[in-house]
């Protein structure tokens, strides 16, 4: 089995490479970016603190769902094709004949296949999950950030943006995980000529064939990960562009 992958990755440690030196970081730019600068106009320009400088809970909400969705439908083209191309190791283990030969030539099958709406098939789900993920993670983040400088001995310094990046992670994951696994199985399912799934109707189809063939802990697949690695995202992102 061993030999099997190590075979395998060899044959595709090139494109392995190039996606996550390339690609990948191009997704969070796009994402992470739109995001960013959205929640923050939304925060200081439209929203606005109160007067003693808190942000209301029910502006961050909001603020972080919009955030999410204009930061996640601006990076789906390239989200779209991380997915699909993450997906050839697994068909090439499988047996299954690749679909793409690199990166490129997924971004142009999608283009010839599908024209620029092509580019955003799954879209709904896409931002369904972006909103969710950051509903909980900016959220949580400024929530709990505010409340260490309140009430503790913290400052605003690397302990609390690491104790408020585990907490928005964790509850980013349980609102965003589910989502996530949803999201993936309609990106990646057989489309026709139409470019319509030929797997799943809706995100709701999906999420209802997920439960009732798997169980509802299948829509917690990499959980642990994913919490792991939005916490690494979130503190990495608000040390850059947060303000106490």
């Amino acid at each position: 089995m061993f030999d099997t992958w190590l075979k395998n990755y060899n044959k595709f440690s090139n494109e392995i490479m190039y996606l996550y030196v390339m690609k990948i970081p191009a997704v969070h730019q796009v994402y992470s970016g739109g995001r960013m600068v959205t929640y923050e106009h939304l925060r200081e320009v439209v929203f606005g603190k109160s007067e003693d400088e808190h942000y209301p809970l029910w502006k961050s909400v909001i603020g972080g769902m919009m955030a999410g969705v204009i930061g996640q439908f601006l990076a789906n083209p390239t989200d779209l094709v991380k997915v699909q191309m993450q997906m050839e190791g697994k068909r090439k283990l499988e047996g299954k004949p690749l679909r793409f030969r690199g990166v490129h030539h997924a971004f142009a099958k999608i283009l010839a296949e599908g024209g620029i709406r092509g580019l955003w098939a799954g879209w709904v789900p896409n931002i369904q999950r972006a909103a969710l993920v950051n509903m909980g993670d900016l959220t949580t983040y400024d929530t709990v950030k505010h409340y260490l400088v309140l009430n503790t001995p913290l400052e605003d310094n690397i302990m609390t943006h690491g104790l408020s990046s585990l907490c928005s992670g964790l509850v980013a994951s349980i609102l965003g995980t589910p989502a996530d696994v949803i999201k993936s199985r309609i990106m990646n399912q057989p489309r026709d000529k139409q470019g319509r799934g030929l797997l799943y109707k809706s995100s709701t189809d999906c999420l209802i064939q997920a439960v009732q063939g798997e169980g509802f802990m299948s829509l917690y697949k990499g959980f642990l990960p994913s919490w792991l690695r939005m916490a690494a995202v979130i503190v990495n992102s608000s040390r850059s562009h947060f303000k106490a």
